[in-house]
């Protein structure tokens, strides 16, 4: 079968080769509920087939593992280090990511300045996102200093992230959103 052919599992369910099964249901869950035909608002029958699939051979330990044979000889004969297509979406979809992160601590901290913060599973509740898929944006944005930890494990936007949100222009757009109801208390 010509490398073309060859479907990426991993990178249909977004993890890495090395998720744990949980993982790969925690993720398959989200996704599927993300991409299925009847969620008016993100639903995609294709996506969705390709997901349950992918999470069909990889939950099941005996064809995960003949996928894997496969899989990483693939990898080591067609090593290339990115495609610039994709590379560019990727670091547009992060830069997105680690703005919608900072949009949901600003608005949080606006809302409820004594009580700032927000746990990772509301984050990915919030943002639609597994802890899998947001774990790199956040030790980004931590290592910038424009976002910490609260006391009780949570996060929270810093003074140099608030700076950084009205900089970019990111506060107007999450004022827009609370205003249509995003859920903050007046």
């Amino acid at each position: 079968m010509p490398d073309k052919d060859f479907v990426d599992l991993y990178e249909t369910l977004q993890i890495s080769a090395s998720a744990e099964p949980e993982t790969v249901q925690r993720v398959y869950r989200m996704l599927a509920h993300r991409y299925h035909p009847d969620n008016r608002e993100t639903g995609n029958e294709d996506k969705f087939r390709a997901v349950h699939e992918a999470y069909r051979v990889l939950s099941d330990s005996v064809q995960r593992a003949q996928y894997d044979v496969e899989y990483h000889s693939r990898r080591t004969l067609r090593w290339k280090v990115f495609d610039q297509q994709m590379a560019a979406e990727g670091f547009e979809s992060e830069k997105s990511l680690r703005h919608g992160i900072l949009s949901l601590l600003y608005a949080k901290r606006r809302a409820d300045p004594g009580n700032p913060g927000v746990s990772l599973l509301e984050m990915e509740s919030l943002l639609g996102r597994p802890r899998e898929h947001l774990e790199f944006s956040m030790w980004f944005l931590k290592e910038k200093e424009l976002i910490g930890r609260t006391e009780d494990s949570g996060f929270m936007i810093t003074v140099g992230g608030v700076e950084y949100v009205e900089d970019a222009g990111l506060g107007a757009r999450m004022q827009k959103l609370l205003e249509r109801g995003g859920g903050a208390t007046e």
